[in-house]
């Protein structure tokens, strides 16, 4: 009797550490909406989830290298990049000096043009780490100066202001991105949906999910068994580029401007949601589920102190916090399992 009840007792204990993010989001739920009477406001949750969208977007991306044991902190400076690219396309246009002409792209090419250079500065990021065998941690840290230095070269270190196009152009509607809405629920909002179910889809119910996390709980093994590694990190780090493209865009079309230093530390707040949410830093464990629980709770965390006049210093200091005790958490489940 008495093993059983101890049976019991490590089941549910190891029940509420699996549940611990879902948990800890209810938490500070219920502690912020008794705190705060605008915690619950329509204005307040608007503006919350917009901001949880933007940091799920880039943890999914995130969720993929970290499951694959890599770690990506160029995904901030590729926003930046890929927001000032469009930011330039649509304001200046493509400027061909031997033709003497200046060609504008429709808004949704401008869109894909974006895309595309995240996922190559990301594809960069997986040849240095696959092909070459740099440490992901160096290899993406000298990205993050990279794109962040070409974002402000390709500005000056200005601003692209007013994005909203022109008509004659056949540029305009890029607004839509960040600031239209649809069924009540703004465009970025639905974005991290549909984002989250193909990634969910992907990293659970297709070969190359079941591969990337081969490759992250023994990459050595996952070699042996005729995955190939090299492929698989080339293609998670194109995730992450691809994701962190899209919030680039959407920060550009919410404020109708593109700066190169948008997205700093973003890569912070990516990272602090995987951890939240379950994934283990050295890979091979995690969910994409998990992470956007994750995301939520570092979103209602913040908005939830701002709401109360906590000082942005004191919220680093909490949100570092919180970080610590999520990676001590899953060391001490990874001990106990």
């Amino acid at each position: 009797m008495a093993g059983h009840s101890r049976s019991e007792g490590r089941s549910a204990a190891a029940l509420v550490m699996k549940l611990r993010a879902l948990i800890a989001l209810a938490l500070l739920a219920v502690t912020f909406s008794l705190l705060s009477p605008e915690f619950l406001t329509a204005s307040n949750l608007s503006i919350l989830v917009k901001h949880v969208a933007i940091n799920a977007i880039l943890a999914i991306g995130m969720t993929f290298v970290i499951l694959s044991g890599g770690i990506d902190l160029s995904v901030g400076s590729i926003a930046g990049l890929c927001g000032v690219v469009a930011g330039g396309l649509l304001s200046r246009g493509l400027e061909l000096q031997a033709f003497g002409v200046v060609i504008y792209f429709h808004t949704w090419l401008v869109v894909a043009i974006a895309l595309a250079v995240g996922m190559a500065v990301g594809a960069l990021n997986g040849w240095l780490v696959a092909r070459l065998g740099v440490a992901p941690f160096i290899a993406t840290l000298g990205s993050l100066y990279v794109a962040r230095g070409a974002a402000l070269l390709t500005t000056g270190g200005a601003t692209f202001p007013n994005l909203a196009g022109s008509a004659a152009l056949g540029n305009r509607g890029f607004a839509m991105l960040g600031a239209a809405g649809v069924l009540g629920l703004p465009v970025p909002v639905w974005v991290m949906a549909l984002l989250a179910v193909a990634a969910i889809f992907l990293a659970a119910y297709t070969p190359f999910g079941r591969q990337v996390y081969a490759v992250g709980g023994n990459e050595r093994a996952a070699l042996l068994a005729g995955v190939r590694v090299g492929r698989v990190k080339l293609f998670v780090y194109v995730i992450s580029g691809f994701c962190s493209a899209l919030v680039g865009l959407i920060i550009a079309a919410q404020l109708g401007a593109a700066h190169p230093a948008t997205g700093q530390t973003f890569e912070l707040n990516a990272i602090a949601a995987v951890v939240l949410g379950g994934t283990s830093l050295m890979g091979g464990r995690g969910t994409i589920a998990g992470t956007l629980v994750g995301a939520f709770v570092i979103g209602v965390l913040a908005d939830g102190l701002v709401l109360l006049g906590v000082s942005e210093f004191w919220q680093m200091v909490v949100k570092g916090l919180v970080i610590v005790l999520a990676v001590v958490l899953d060391q001490f489940q990874r001990r106990s399992s």
